[in-house]
């Protein structure tokens, strides 16, 4: 994994598949079995992160 800032907000990301596997994995078990004490705005946010991420999967499997 290399991770490298590009801005103050920004960060580019370089992963083998399995790692980002993984991690997008323990984000899926999070926003689906998360306690109650887990802040709404934060499984929203993570939700769409998943969305966004399930978004750009596609366009690639499309593209090859």
């Amino acid at each position: 994994m290399e991770l490298q800032r590009v801005s103050p907000t920004v960060v580019r990301g370089t992963f083998h598949t399995y790692e980002l596997a993984a991690l997008i994995a323990a984000a899926r078990y999070v926003a689906e079995t998360a306690p109650e004490d887990v802040p709404s705005e934060s499984l929203d946010q993570l939700r769409q992160l998943l969305s966004g991420y399930d978004q750009q999967v596609q366009k690639l499997a499309a593209a090859h």
